[in-house]
């Protein structure tokens, strides 16, 4: 028998390579790192300083109204807080939400330059609404400097 070989079965590998889990894991990462900062929303609104306590928003995220230097209102409602509404869309928005939460914070982020009685105006239309926990967002003493 010196011409046949005997095969020797092999014995299966059940191993994962998992390498290229790992390279789109590490394409994914710097994907995202690179957008995040893109993600960030908001309205840019010069808040004036004042020296008074923060308020504690850890019990359920507040919604916050918005009244740029221009006079424009803005609602954080659903993600959407980059289209201008009116002082009665505000109004309709506080009272649904007003509606089915009501012990939601609303905070009014009135930016430093804007004329008072705009901001009047949004204080009077949510106490109108019956909305009782409202608070003004400012800057701390000492950072705009």
């Amino acid at each position: 028998m010196s011409g046949v070989k005997i095969r020797v079965p092999r014995k299966l590998v059940a191993e994962m390579n998992v390498v290229p889990y790992i390279d789109v894991m590490l394409v994914l990462l710097v994907i995202f790192m690179a957008t995040a900062p893109m993600m960030t929303q908001g309205i840019n609104v010069d808040l004036p300083d004042s020296n008074s306590d923060p308020i504690d928003t850890t019990k359920s995220e507040p919604v916050i109204i918005s009244v740029t230097a221009d006079g424009r209102y803005f609602i954080d409602v659903g993600g959407d807080s980059q289209k201008s509404s009116s002082l009665e869309t505000v109004k309709g928005h506080v009272l649904r939400i007003h509606k089915h939460k009501p012990s939601t914070l609303f905070l009014v982020e009135g930016d430093g330059n804007v004329a008072y009685a705009r901001v009047v105006s949004l204080m009077g239309a949510l106490q109108e609404a019956g909305i009782s926990q409202l608070g003004l967002v400012t800057e701390p003493q000492g950072r705009n400097e």
